[in-house]
């Protein structure tokens, strides 16, 4: 994205994500299918592409101009023998980010009514929208102390990760999706978690609120609690999963935006990953054996939030 691009203010692009920020704080309808004429056996193109489609998961990605959610859309559009790639983003800028496809939706997650042209038709929703805090202006480093943070005006954590959230299960709901993907933060179990107190926000009660919504739909749905989201390459580390902020007491409480970005689309092909919710981290690289085995990965974990 070009410089001068405004971010949304509920996609993870800009500044610290949540994740970044708990770990800097602890550390410091299918296509309609279109008919063949009775009186002509040749395939028109749109009949191809209809018939293609009967072989794809048809699957939307929100927030997918952001830092994770564009790596989850590119690796779905690599993956065109399984996966049709949708995309919602709020901003024109966003989506001529990732291409500017007409795949590719403008809404506000804020508005259930802008949702809708993006999920109908869809097979499953894989949920990357959050509410972003951003630095009070005039921090000065080298005095010591702790940065101040503050949520844009209509973007807040209730509005966003409650609300938006809500708005896209509902939506998701009345279109008959099969499945919800739904990426988190780790914290939640702890009311006086850091991340709670940045502007005010309580960003990880109103998450939690969505997250239990989510399980309580009745939609088959998979909930990733990511540990702090690191800008490096994935496929080379061991995966670890776990339950109630367990992992954030140990050293490995981190993980590879490509990693969850893997670990979404693989939750879209195992029984084993549907009605889960999870902590989600990894080893340092060079350590463990790297995580190829997502069956086994999801079959490992046993709660349902």
């Amino acid at each position: 994205m070009a410089a001068s691009t405004r971010a949304s203010p509920y996609q993870c692009h800009k500044n610290h994500t949540l994740p970044e920020l708990s770990s800097l704080l602890l550390t410091t309808t299918t296509s309609s299918l279109v008919s063949f004429p009775k009186k002509n056996k040749k395939f028109s193109r749109f009949s191809v592409v209809a018939m293609a489609d009967l072989n794809t998961s048809t699957v939307l990605v929100t927030g997918a101009g952001g830092r994770t959610g564009s790596i989850v859309y590119q690796k779905l559009k690599e993956r065109s023998e399984k996966y049709t790639a949708r995309g919602l983003v709020r901003t024109e800028e966003s989506k001529q980010k990732i291409g500017g496809a007409d795949v590719v939706y403008i809404g506000d997650i804020r508005n259930i009514e802008s949702l809708v042209p993006a999920i109908q038709g869809i097979d499953a929703l894989v949920i990357l929208t959050s509410a972003v805090p951003k630095m009070k202006p005039g921090f000065d480093p080298t005095k010591g102390g702790r940065p101040e943070f503050y949520f844009e005006d209509g973007a807040n954590p209730e509005q966003v990760d409650w609300i938006g959230q809500k708005n896209q299960i509902d939506a998701a709901k009345a279109a008959g999706v099969k499945q919800i993907v739904l990426v988190g933060s780790m914290g939640g179990t702890n009311l006086n978690h850091p991340l709670n107190s940045l502007g005010n926000g309580n960003i990880l009660v109103w998450k939690r609120k969505a997250e239990q919504y989510l399980a309580d739909s009745g939609i088959p749905y998979t909930i990733i609690r990511a540990g702090g989201l690191q800008d490096k390459e994935g496929g080379i580390r061991e995966l670890l999963v776990g339950k109630d902020d367990e992992l954030l007491e140990t050293e490995t409480k981190t993980v590879a935006r490509a990693d969850v970005a893997e670990v979404c689309i693989q939750a879209l092909q195992y029984e084993e990953a549907k009605f889960k919710a999870f902590d989600l981290a990894s080893k340092p690289e060079g350590t463990g054996t790297p995580t190829k085995d997502f069956k086994a990965l999801f079959a490992q974990i046993a709660t349902r939030f």
